[in-house]
């Protein structure tokens, strides 16, 4: 596993070790017990990591630069790309190289699809749109591409903006909301898909152990507006909010991550549903019920 020290990394490396499969995790300091240094920015990248993908029956990167940052700087943006896209890259081509074919779990994400309305979006929609997520992501699939031709069982994870109290989003989220400074960002009839830690990470372990292939939308099955996510988590906290964001001042303020906020994307998790996997927390209430508690 690439990617294990970040928020979603850490926890599913811990629930796969807690139902018994021995992980090792890609690390780019000294190893330690259960672990393997590699580079995947150095000239011989992938001759390094041919080796650590040899004997691996499941190859999971989730490495990336965070995407809390500042928004207007094309450095941050850069890294943003440039982390995802190489890391993903460099591990398709290893497995290409090994002459092996495990399975390959490539982190994405939902901002793929692009602002569709209220489209409903399963993972046979087109990408639409050029916002700088939506660019990101092609490019982080398209670089999976080399595994999947050698045979590769590649499962693209699509992941909706993931809930849990001690992450961003929902963690600045609850302070600004509980001081009843919350409320609808532009119109807040924009789709706003979202998902639960404990289903994203069940979600994953089902994939992980399925035969599915393709594109994997990890979102809750009926996505909310952007105006009903603010009236779920302001009545969870017991708080007004009725401070609606203006999309114009969106638009200043968050630069090319605008879309992000503003963009409407109804995804529907296809994949998952048509795979026999259940849901924990279905709708926006539950996903936010879940990540409040403590």
């Amino acid at each position: 596993m690439a990617g294990s020290s970040g928020f979603l990394g850490r926890h599913l490396l811990a629930r796969l070790r807690a139902d018994g499969h021995a992980v090792d995790a890609l690390v780019r300091r000294p190893p330690e017990a259960a672990e393997i240094q590699w580079d995947p920015y150095a000239h011989d990248a992938v001759a390094r990591a041919t080796d650590a993908v040899a004997d691996h029956d499941v190859i999971v990167n989730l490495a990336g630069a965070p995407l809390v940052g500042n928004p207007h700087s094309k450095r941050w943006a850069e890294a943003v790309r440039h982390s995802r896209v190489t890391t993903t890259r460099v591990l398709a081509e290893a497995i290409v190289s090994s002459g092996t074919t495990p399975a390959f779990l490539a982190g994405n994400g939902i901002s793929w699809y692009g602002d569709q309305g209220a489209t409903e979006l399963t993972e046979s929609a087109g990408t639409v749109g050029g916002s700088l997520l939506t660019h990101v992501t092609r490019e982080w699939q398209a670089a999976t591409e080399p595994a999947a031709a050698a045979g590769s069982r590649v499962v693209v994870l699509r992941t909706a903006p993931v809930f849990d109290r001690t992450s961003p989003p929902l963690k600045q989220l609850r302070l600004l909301f509980s001081l009843g400074l919350g409320g609808p960002i532009g119109d807040g009839r924009q789709y706003f898909p979202v998902i639960s830690l404990r289903d994203w990470i069940d979600g994953v372990v089902h994939l992980a152990s399925s035969d599915v292939a393709g594109p994997a939308n990890l979102c809750c099955p009926t996505t909310p507006t952007n105006a009903e996510f603010t009236k779920a988590l302001a009545g969870l906290l017991h708080r007004p909010a009725f401070f609606r964001v203006p999309a114009p001042v969106i638009r200043v303020v968050a630069g090319p991550m605008a879309p992000e906020a503003l963009g409407s994307l109804r995804a529907v998790p296809a994949t998952l549903l048509d795979s026999g996997f259940a849901f924990s927390d279905p709708d926006v209430s539950a996903v936010l019920a879940t990540a409040l508690h403590r």
